[in-house]
């Protein structure tokens, strides 16, 4: 039976990697509103400045991990789990590129990126999603892009900026595929595998700068603006929660209907 505060997480641990970042902040106080108790890692000590006004009960326990460093996941979840527990959901925003034009990248560009974003997050979900597969039940969400589905448009990257590069995009075709593997290999033992993929959502700092690509970016959307950061946590916190317990294996698209035209 469904329980009737089914879209609360009271009580809950959630682990949100890249915790510390534009859209990581706002989905770490968007859970802790919810009720979760977050544990909140990024680089170095960069998730100790994550602020949450107005939540003085807020619980957020702040960690560092670089999830490239692949060798340091098994023994940061070990001791986090001896701590708080297994996590009943687990959300990597984290991610990795160049920013370099596709003329200009390296193989070894190539492969670092998708070494951070792919290899160390499967590495990272495997470790947890086992773990909550022991326990019978959790919840993990993975992020993509719209450009894991679709080429960028050049038209939209006048200079100075560049298009997103092709590794991203190809590193987040990734993720959509292997949240489904994922969410087909746990399904049996109650474990949901999804994944988001947010359209524009450039971060306080380009949109400062940057004025007049923002603009073209908000062109491209049906709904005529960018999204604002607090409209991903919505559906992170939807997908984490008992009201998504029938959904596994799904890539939500957040994009202000960018991909329908």
């Amino acid at each position: 039976m469904m329980k009737d505060n089914f879209l609360q997480l009271e009580g809950q641990w959630i682990w949100v990697f890249g915790g510390a970042g534009y859209l990581g902040q706002a989905v770490v106080a968007q859970l802790t509103r919810a009720g979760a108790k977050i544990l909140c890692v990024d680089l170095d000590n960069r998730a100790a400045s994550v602020q949450l006004p107005d939540q003085p009960q807020a619980v957020v326990i702040a960690a560092s991990l670089d999830v490239a460093n692949v060798d340091e996941i098994p023994a940061f979840v070990k001791d986090h789990v001896a701590r708080y527990g297994v996590p009943a959901g687990m959300v990597n925003l984290t991610y990795a590129s160049t920013a370099k034009a596709m003329e200009d990248l390296s193989a070894e560009d190539f492969d670092k990126v998708n070494h951070g974003g792919l290899t160390a997050g499967f590495i990272l979900a495997r470790e947890v999603g086992n773990l909550m597969r022991e326990k019978g039940k959790g919840s993990i969400v993975l992020f993509s892009s719209i450009y894991g589905m679709m080429s960028p448009k050049a038209e939209v990257y006048h200079a100075p900026m560049n298009k997103n590069p092709i590794e991203y995009g190809v590193g987040k075709a990734g993720i959509i595929h292997m949240t489904k593997y994922l969410a087909v290999h746990w399904a049996g033992s109650n474990v949901r595998c999804n994944c988001i993929s947010p359209g524009p959502f450039p971060n306080p700092t380009v949109q400062a700068q940057h004025p007049e690509f923002i603009a073209r970016l908000a062109g491209q959307s049906p709904m005529n603006r960018i999204g604002m950061a607090a409209e991903i946590a919505g559906p992170v916190a939807f997908l984490l929660s008992d009201a998504a317990s029938y959904i596994t294996g799904h890539n939500l698209v957040v994009d202000g209907a960018w991909g329908c035209w």
